[in-house]
Formats: C-alpha cells, structure tokens, sequence
C-alpha cells in the first residue's frame, strides 16, 4: 500500500515529532529502516497490538547503489540509475560512500558501485575510508553480496580507473559476485555509463522481485527544499560575457584572464569550491587545416548520434579534435595500418606521452590515413565540457560567476596549438557573446561550518581561482576565522593575480596572513611548498588548532611537492615518524580538513 498525502492534519507530524523520528532513523542500518517500516505499517493496522514485520519484511532483497565523486560526475550518474531502477520497481537505497558503514555490507544482497579516481590513483575523497576498509582485516566476508562496478577516468592518466579496478578486487576477494564485469569509462562517458545501467540492471531485476514494500515519503530538510535551476549539464544554460580581461603583465610569459559570465535569469546557484562546466566550440581555422589534410569537404553531410550535420558543424561543436584518447588511436591504427603506431599501442608509457602530447591534426600527420567523413566522425569522441574552479561567491557577485583561466598554448614545429577550452575563452569569446554553462557541484572542496574555523589555502597561479571565492564568502559571512593564503607564481610585477584585492583584504583582517612565492624573482627559484616549511612550526600549530588545509591547482608536481612538504612538517614539528605524518594527513582528507581540487 502507498501511503498517500492525508489532508486531515491529525494524520501528520508536528514539527517536534518529525525531528525526533529524523533523528531516529538517521541511527538505523538500511536493514534495521526496513524492519523498522514493517513494524511501523502493522501498527498503523494494528494500533493495540505489537505485531512485527514478518521475517520476509527485514530480509527482503533489495539494491544498493554506493557512489564516490570528486567533482559530481559519479553522482550524477548513481542519480540516473537510481531513477532507472525505482522506475523499475525495485527497492532501491543510494549512498555517498562517506556515509556508508563497510560493515553494512554483509547485510547486503545486490549493490553497484560507481566511482571516479582522484589524482594517480586514488579514492575520491569520500571514498577514503570505505577504500581502506575493505582493503584491511576488518572487511567482512561477503559471500551473498552481487555487485557491479561502474569505474570513471581519464586514459591521459597512468593510473586509469585504478579506484573502480581497486573496488572490484577487493570485493571479489572477500567472496562476493560480480553480477556483469566492470565497465571502465573514459571523458566521454555517459553512453559506456547508460549502457552498463541498461545491462546490469537488468540483471538485478532477474534476480530480484520487485519490491511492493509499503512507501512513505517523509517531507525534506527545510535546507534541501530550496528551489532549484532547470538548467544543468544535460541542458546548459546560455550565458553572456560579461567581462574578458587579462590580468598578467604584458611582459608575463603566461596569459591569464579574469573572466565574468552573466547568469542572471537561470535561477543558478552554487558554492564556493564549485566549479563551472563550459561547453567549448573548436576553432573553425583549425577544422579548415584537419579537412585539408585529410582531403575532405567540410559542406559534406555527416551523422553523429543519429544527427545529421555537415562535417565542418561536427568537428566544430560535437567532436574531440584537440585532445587524443586511446579508443581514438586505436580506432585510427585500424585504418592507418601502420606497423609503429600498432607498436606504441602496446607501450603504455608511450601511449600516454602521445596521448598529452599532441593534438588530433599532428598525430593524423605523423600517422596518415585515407579516410571518409564519417569515418574521420566515427574515429574522433565526443567533445566533453571543461571544468574551471568558480573564482567568485554569489555573496558578493551575485546572479555572476568568474573564472581565472589560463591559456594553454604550445608550439608544435612551426604551428601554434591552443588548448580547446581556453583557447575558445581568451582567444575568440568577446564582451556579449554567448557560452554554455552548468555548475558542477563539488562537496569535497567546501569552507568550514563552522565560521570560526581557520582556513590554510594554498594555490600557485590559477590555483588561486577558488580561494578568491573563499574570501568573498567568508567577508561577507563577517565569518571571525583566520585565514592564510599561500600563492606563488613566476614574477611578482607580471604574474601577482589579484593583488589590489589581496592587499584589500590583508588590510581590513579579513586574510590574516599571506606568503608569496615568486619563482624567478631571484637565482634560485622558490616555490610554495618552499615558503610553508620556512613557516612549518607556525603551520602545523594551525593544523593543530583545527584549521581546514586545502590545495588547488596542478596534480602533476605541485600538489606532490605540497604533500611531501606538509608530511615533512608534521614530521618535524609533530615529531612524528613519516609513516604517522601520511597517517596524520590521512585521517584530515577523511574528516574533510584537507581537501584538494587538483587537475
């Protein structure tokens, strides 16, 4: 029986007595949420007598869907399947992993985990601890558990997929079943995604009845029920420029850009550690060059994802032509037949180096092929969005979100090559042009609760982006904690991104402190990983004090040199040997007081 909205008010909770049944049930295991509606319902019928659920009730069967996300794309995609097996009438609960007790996993019958991987290799952040679980003597056995991993990366990283192979290991060896093998997705996911939905639900059905379990629909947290935009990456919002300025010195040998986007009207919100999806548009010179080469004719009529448009319209607006992939290469080994691209292919080193290396029109030159337009199509993915850290608060800007972006620009013999999506951003997009848009939510990059919480930012170049943002927010919140930020950059008259502001906020207390590292300001260069252990003592007594750490910018070797460079800290001053500083580090990033946005 579904219980429907009663509108006698005797039928409903008061406020007090919806709070103490949310508190309640925040206790219970899924299981014991389970036994405890049966119960709930025959009282109902009932009401003078104790009658339990049947045996039937708190076993029943049901599906679990855990999901660990680094900046939203796992979630959203456990959302989807989520929606897809209630339409199928399964029982089904969802979990952020961070909120999952592993041990719960041996009451468990059916569960899909679909993951991302952070950094080189490892867990999302709130996927640590479940991670660690089942990885150490604690784990359970789990000889009645079916499950399906669903693995999301990027094939340009060594390590890729390595968090969802991890889970599928681990959950094997502790003796449960994989009902389908697990899928490993690239950038271009979402069809690879729907496709594993589509397979493996349909093996939970066979095995599964669909649940005629009673359902009560209790009302949402007063926080949760804001109104929310109908715009998101399935349907971009169209936004104008409102502002496209570069903010390096004309002798700088970076270009970086302080870009404002009009959001007025979308009804879009976000947070600060948010950041912004931008649907880019390739170059059209660059798309005359890659037809050139190939000897095609740009008007000629192509179908992508049963859409039928010229070739010129594909490779501009749907189609990857500045970044490689490994099923584009090997897609174009098979048609090439070409004996050293079929040799690199077997090289992962190699593969990888090619794969960052170059862009679709050089790798097509080095390793020629005759091909038709729908050939070159069905070879190349799909174009993907791009994801920059917001640089703003709507506290401060409002309906607005700025972006700091760098342009990714590098010399391939004689020729120039930009990266897609700053390219499109500072090279070709003007005041009042238009760009589409979505917020990619990011839970794992986010200021204290609590206001009086210290904060410890640390951001060379871009990186500094989401720090700006942390500051509006916590000026206009007059939040009363301390706030330190470490910023480095080549040159402090050409590369010193928002100084006026800084300086601003330096002067009025709302950033306590800020250490700057100016690399080539002097004969040996110094960086920020240099400047937090020349203040070590004083950094780790905040560490010690409670302060948020957090890091944002590149994974490659900043962020390393940063890690190595804190764990020598706590090392130091902690005294502490290296294995307990990485644990010390560890059990932050767990408790969400170091948190990274790297890329």
């Amino acid at each position: 029986m579904l219980v429907k909205a009663n509108t006698d008010s005797s039928a409903s909770l008061n406020t007090e007595q919806l709070k103490q049944l949310q508190q309640v049930s925040q206790q219970f295991t899924p299981l014991q949420l389970a036994w405890a509606s049966g119960y709930l319902a025959a009282k109902s019928e009932n009401p003078g007598n104790q009658v339990a659920p049947s045996a039937e009730a708190s076993t029943a069967a049901k599906l679990t869907i855990l999901y660990g996300s680094q900046t939203g794309n796992a979630k959203g995609v456990a959302s989807q399947v989520e929606s897809a097996a209630k339409s199928a009438g399964m029982q089904v609960s969802t979990f952020n992993m961070a909120d999952y007790k592993g041990k719960n996993l041996k009451n468990e019958s059916h569960v899909l985990v679909i993951t991302s991987t952070n950094g080189e290799g490892e867990p999302p952040d709130d996927a640590i601890a479940l991670h660690e679980f089942l990885g150490s003597k604690r784990a359970p056995k789990l000889p009645n558990l079916n499950y399906s991993v669903l693995a999301l990366g990027d094939s340009s990283y060594e390590f890729f997929c390595q968090t969802g192979k991890d889970f599928d290991e681990m959950l094997s060896k502790l003796g449960a079943k994989a009902l389908s093998p697990r899928i490993d997705c690239d950038l271009d996911y979402q069809q690879p995604a729907k496709d594993w939905q589509d397979t493996v639900l349909k093996d939970v059905a066979s095995q599964l009845k669909a649940t005629t379990a009673d359902v009560v629909q209790l009302p949402l947290e007063s926080a949760n029920s804001s109104q929310t935009s109908q715009y998101s990456k399935e349907n971009p919002f169209t936004a104008t420029i409102l502002a496209n300025q570069k903010i390096t010195g004309r002798d700088s040998n970076k270009v970086v850009q302080h870009i404002e986007i009009d959001l007025s009207d979308s009804g879009i919100t976000y947070q600060p550690g948010d950041a912004l999806g931008i649907f880019p548009l390739n170059d059209k010179a660059l798309v005359a060059d890659i037809a050139a080469l190939l000897k095609l004719d740009v008007s000629e009529s192509v179908s992508v994802n049963d859409k039928e448009t010229s070739l010129e319209q594909a490779l501009i607006s749907d189609l990857e032509i500045t970044k490689l992939n490994k099923a584009s290469i090997v897609a174009w080994a098979e048609l090439a037949d070409n004996a050293e691209l079929t040799s690199l292919l077997a090289n992962a080193e190699q593969l990888r180096d090619l794969i960052n290396g170059v862009q679709f029109i050089d790798f097509a030159k080095k390793y020629p092929a005759k091909v038709s337009a729908q050939q070159l199509v069905a070879t190349l993915a799909a174009l993907t969005p791009r994801l920059y850290s917001i640089a703003s608060s709507q506290a401060d800007v409002e309906e607005e979100v700025h972006l700091t972006v760098g342009l990714v620009e590098y010399q391939v013999g004689d020729e120039q090559r930009l990266g897609c999506a700053s390219g499109f951003l500072i090279e070709r997009l003007q005041e009042d042009d238009e760009v589409r848009v979505f917020i990619e939510h990011n839970n794992n990059f986010r200021l204290p609760e609590n206001p009086e919480t210290a904060t410890i930012m640390i951001g060379p170049g871009t990186g500094v982006a989401p720090f700006r943002a942390f500051i509006q927010q916590r000026s206009a919140e007059e939040a009363s904690g301390k706030n330190w930020l470490f910023f480095g950059d080549q040159t402090f008259t050409q590369d010193f991104l928002y100084q006026v502001e800084w300086q601003a906020y330096l002067k009025s207390g709302e950033l306590s402190r800020m250490d700057v590292a100016f690399s080539r300001d002097q004969a040996e260069k110094i960086y920020v990983q240099d400047k937090l252990k020349a203040q070590g003592s004083e950094v780790f007594a905040w560490l010690e004090s409670g302060a948020h750490l957090y890091i944002c910018g590149d994974m490659s070797r900043m962020a390393k040199d940063v890690h190595q460079a804190l764990i020598e800290i706590i090392s130091e001053h902690g005294q502490k040997s290296a294995e307990q500083a990485q644990e010390y580090l560890k059990q932050l990033r767990i408790n969400k007081r170091y948190q990274k946005d790297v890329y």
